[in-house]
C-alpha cells in the first residue's frame, strides 16, 4: 500500500512538484493526498491543482505567535486526509517541540546547503563568502532544532569562481529535484533506519564515488 503524502510550502513549490511528478510513477511507494500552504496567495497553489492534487489552506497570520493552534488546525488537516509522511517544500514556519515529536520519523525537508554547513538564511551566500569549491542540496529528517535533522541524501555541484548566488541556486534547485523525490521514495519503502543522530540507508554503497573540485588532475 502506498504511502500517504502531504506537501507543505508557503511559495512557489518547485520542489512540491518535483515530488508530485515522481509520485506519478505506477512504482513510485508513495501518493500525495494533499498540497497544504499557510499562505493563500502561494503560487504553488495553483500548480497543484493544475496536476490534480487536492490543496488546503491554513492561514499562518491570523495566529500570530501561537504555533500550537496553527498545528492543531494542520493536524486536523492531516488527520482528515490519513497522512502518513510529511515532506516540506519552502514551508516558513517554523514548528513547535511537541508537533515534530508528533511526526518523528515521518517529515522531510529539503535545504540548498551540504548541511551541517550553512543552515538558516542565504545559505548559498554563506557558501560563496566561504569560499567552497562544492556545494548542493540536503534532505534531512525533522527535528526542534533548524535544519539540524539527521541526514537522509544529500546531491552537490561544483562551484565557480565567478558564481553569484543567483547561479549557484539555479545549479542547486535541479539537484533538489533530483534528490528530494529519491528520498521520498527511500523513507515510504522502508529502507530508512534511524540511529540516533544519523540516519542509515539499506542498500546503499557508494563507497567509489567522488567528486572533486576543481579538476585539475
Amino acid at each position: 500500500m502506498k504511502r500517504r503524502v502531504a506537501i507543505l510550502i508557503s511559495g512557489r513549490g518547485s520542489n512540491m512538484v518535483a515530488l508530485v511528478e515522481a509520485a506519478k510513477a505506477v512504482d513510485f511507494p508513495a501518493e500525495i493526498v494533499a498540497v497544504i500552504s499557510n499562505r493563500a496567495d502561494a503560487p504553488g497553489l495553483q500548480r497543484a491543482s493544475e496536476a490534480g492534487v487536492p490543496t488546503i489552506v491554513i492561514e499562518s497570520k491570523p495566529f500570530g505567535k501561537d504555533r500550537a493552534g496553527f498545528e492543531a488546525v494542520l493536524q486536523r488537516a492531516l488527520d482528515e486526509k490519513q497522512v502518513d509522511l510529511i515532506c516540506l517544500g519552502g514551508f516558513m514556519r517554523l514548528f513547535t517541540a511537541e508537533f515534530v515529536q508528533r511526526w518523528h520519523g515521518r517529515m522531510l525537508n529539503i535545504h540548498p546547503s551540504l548541511l551541517p554547513s550553512f543552515p538558516g538564511l542565504d545559505p548559498h551566500g554563506q557558501a560563496l563568502r566561504a569560499g567552497v569549491k562544492l556545494s548542493g542540496a540536503t534532505v534531512h529528517f525533522v527535528i526542534p532544532e533548524t535544519d539540524a535533522g539527521p541526514i537522509v541524501m544529500q546531491g552537490a555541484v561544483t562551484v565557480a569562481d565567478d558564481d553569484t548566488a543567483e547561479t549557484l541556486a539555479a545549479r542547486v534547485i535541479t539537484i533538489e529535484h533530483r534528490i528530494y523525490p529519491e528520498a521520498l521514495r527511500l523513507l515510504a519503502s522502508g529502507k530508512l533506519k534511524l540511529e540516533g543522530d544519523l540516519c542509515k540507508v539499506a542498500g546503499s554503497a557508494d563507497r567509489d564515488a567522488t567528486l572533486i573540485s576543481p579538476r585539475t588532475i
